[in-house]
């Protein structure tokens, strides 16, 4: 079952809520209603048909066992971003975009092997036995630093199949890294971005908390029917094979 969009929601979050016109970026016309006094309003029939179009390639991705990274890096959606991620077991970036998440791999990989490492080890009381208070405390400050970093995609195992970004501004490395790796990039994009290169467009106000968490129940009850989909298709093979 699709995810439902309610355009009298979206209203009531102040997605419709551009920029000043003159912040806006003339490839925005298009999902540009209005203008409101100084500021632009968004035709929020067009927010509900890129919804229509993101929500079912999420689910899908999801559907076929590949994770979606949400990616949030702005103070006043990061933790809400993170939330949504984690609460449908989804990758997630809030702190800050280290340079080669997606396109160097192998030095992040690595990261992420002695984050898990270093976490065991404090967790089981190794650390503690060999080495000293000081010593400990450092190996947590190591811990602290590294999970600050790479902590939201350290179950992420390969490419993700799909990014979700909330601001393709303040975020713009993570949207060039995955367009460098043909990585599908579901965005927010607001009045005053380019929305050049975004596979599934979202014309939306990326700084009201109400609407991003709207968009994001969205894209949660996208990620949780591909979630439920995965597990069916997995029940189904288990039982076909054992009827073999």
């Amino acid at each position: 079952m699709a995810v439902s969009v309610d355009i009298k929601a979206l209203l009531e979050a102040g997605v419709h809520f551009g920029h000043k016109t003159s912040r806006w970026h003339p490839k925005m016309a298009p999902y540009i209603h209005s203008k409101r006094g100084d500021a632009h309003i968004i035709d929020l029939t067009k927010t509900v048909e890129g919804l229509e179009k993101a929500l079912p390639a999420i689910t899908e991705t999801v559907a076929k066992g590949k994770k979606v990274l949400f990616v949030g890096t702005k103070k006043q959606a990061k933790d809400i971003v993170r939330q949504a991620a984690q609460s449908v077991d989804q990758p997630f970036v809030t702190e800050r975009w280290i340079g080669g998440i997606l396109t160097n791999s192998g030095t992040v990989n690595q990261q992420v092997k002695k984050l898990k490492d270093l976490t065991r080890r404090m967790d089981s009381g190794d650390l503690e036995k060999r080495y000293n208070k000081l010593e400990v405390q450092r190996f947590q400050e190591e811990i602290d630093d590294l999970t600050y970093k790479y902590g939201g995609i350290q179950d992420l195992s390969g490419k993700p199949g799909l990014m979700f970004v909330t601001d393709i501004l303040a975020d713009a490395n993570a949207v060039s890294e995955a367009q460098r790796l043909g990585i599908p990039v579901a965005a927010l994009v607001d009045t005053n971005t380019n929305p050049d290169g975004i596979d599934y467009i979202i014309p939306a106000n990326d700084d009201a908390i109400a609407g991003i968490q709207l968009i994001l129940d969205y894209v949660t009850q996208a990620v949780s029917e591909g979630a439920t989909s995965a597990k069916q298709a997995d029940t189904v093979d288990k039982t076909d094979n054992k009827e073999k």
